[in-house]
């Protein structure tokens, strides 16, 4: 296919895609899927090999916040039953934080919800930092605590931060639709700060929520101009009691296609498949690994995930391999100058009546998978092991 050679051509000289190519990406059939898959796999192997970067996220506050985004358990006025608790204490936090490292999480991700952090919540995270750097030798340690206010990325620097992630999660032109308690504007303005202070900057996406692919060209071609280290590809996770818990709008061909096109227009970037992989790739996760070069390990802020020991046996199954604590994560070109250092099946019958219809089955799987959606009752805020 001409299209998949042209992407490949271009990853590995880190040239950007037209518009129109990446949309095409999007478009490309199920018949497709596993050619796009191989021609995008080139590009994530010249830049990152077979690694698989591990991250762990500790939920430093659940629930109790006061934005409307519509994607989120933790929303005000939220009626999902989520754990919702105040500020763990650093000891608390760094106990959370050990048993993902345990499992071979090299970046450790302290968020918080809220609109965003005041000075003395600054400092709080501050001391959590201490305590998890001054425990775990070489950790990573990203912040994702909302909309930063003047200085506040230099003192999350100074304490240890690495990195600081906060996502724009859709299109500038359908932002309004998602959250009206806050702008697009705000949520680039901060990833800026972080750059500015000297953090590597995260910012990703949230797909699944109803856009179109002119939407997530848009968002992704928006996150290139912004230039982050890492770019999470969130699958909405549609959690009864939120706005858009009837958004069951992806499969798992949908999701390879959309981290193909997210890895031809940022080559050389760390894309990390985040939130709704168990959900929306479910069998097919083995397959995204030759997409992206990082996941979480684990459980996510509100909901279950797949089980951590499943996680790594399934890096090694597909003939990947977990990165160490000593090896870099970006290419040389990019971790030189990276701020935070972190661097279908046929026509013919089966020839029996025993196997059923094959469009039954097709219509089955395309069923949502509600029973996927489990909420978080284990790790931070109880006091039941976490899934690492």
């Amino acid at each position: 296919m001409d299209l998949l050679n042209t992407l490949v051509d271009k990853g590995l000289r880190r040239e950007l895609p037209t518009r129109e190519e990446a949309l095409a990406v999007l478009a490309t059939s199920d018949d497709d899927v596993l050619d796009v898959v191989a021609a995008a796999g080139k590009v994530r192997r010249q830049w990152f090999g077979r690694r698989v970067k591990l991250n762990y996220l500790v939920n430093l506050k659940s629930g109790l916040c006061p934005e409307d985004c519509s994607y989120c358990s933790q929303r005000l006025g939220s009626s999902t039953g989520i754990l919702k608790y105040s500020w763990l204490k650093p000891d608390e936090a760094s106990k959370a934080a050990a048993a993902g490292l345990a499992g071979g999480a090299k970046r450790v991700c302290l968020v918080a919800s809220g609109r965003g952090p005041t000075d003395r919540d600054v400092d709080r995270v501050a001391g959590t930092i201490k305590a998890i750097k001054e425990q775990n030798e070489g950790v990573e340690v990203c912040a994702c605590l909302g909309l930063l206010s003047d200085g506040q990325a230099e003192r999350l620097r100074e304490a240890g931060a690495d990195a600081y992630n906060h996502n724009l999660n859709t299109s500038e032109g359908t932002y309004g639709d998602i959250t009206t308690t806050h702008t697009y504007a705000d949520r680039v303005d901060t990833v800026n700060k972080a750059h500015a202070a000297g953090l590597s900057a995260c910012s990703g996406l949230i797909a699944g929520m109803g856009e179109t692919d002119e939407d997530l060209v848009d968002v992704v071609f928006s996150l290139r101009e912004l230039d982050p280290d890492s770019v999470p590809v969130n699958f909405l996770i549609p959690v009864e009691g939120t706005p858009l818990a009837k958004e069951w709008n992806l499969t798992p061909q949908r999701c390879l296609r959309i981290l193909a096109m997210v890895r031809f227009v940022c080559p050389d970037v760390e894309v990390r498949i985040a939130g709704g992989r168990e959900v929306h790739l479910r069998t097919m996760q083995p397959l995204a690994l030759h997409l992206a070069n990082s996941i979480f390990l684990g459980d996510y802020l509100t909901t279950e995930g797949q089980a951590g020991q499943a996680d790594l046996e399934m890096i090694a199954d597909a003939g990947f391999v977990v990165e160490g604590a000593d090896e870099v994560t970006l290419p040389q070109h990019r971790s030189e100058v990276a701020a935070g250092g972190c661097g279908s099946h046929a026509e013919a019958g089966c020839g029996s009546g025993v196997c059923g219809s094959h469009e039954d089955a097709a219509a089955q799987a395309n069923e949502p998978r509600t029973d996927l959606v489990a909420v978080r009752r284990r790790g931070a805020g109880t006091d039941l092991a976490p899934n690492a």
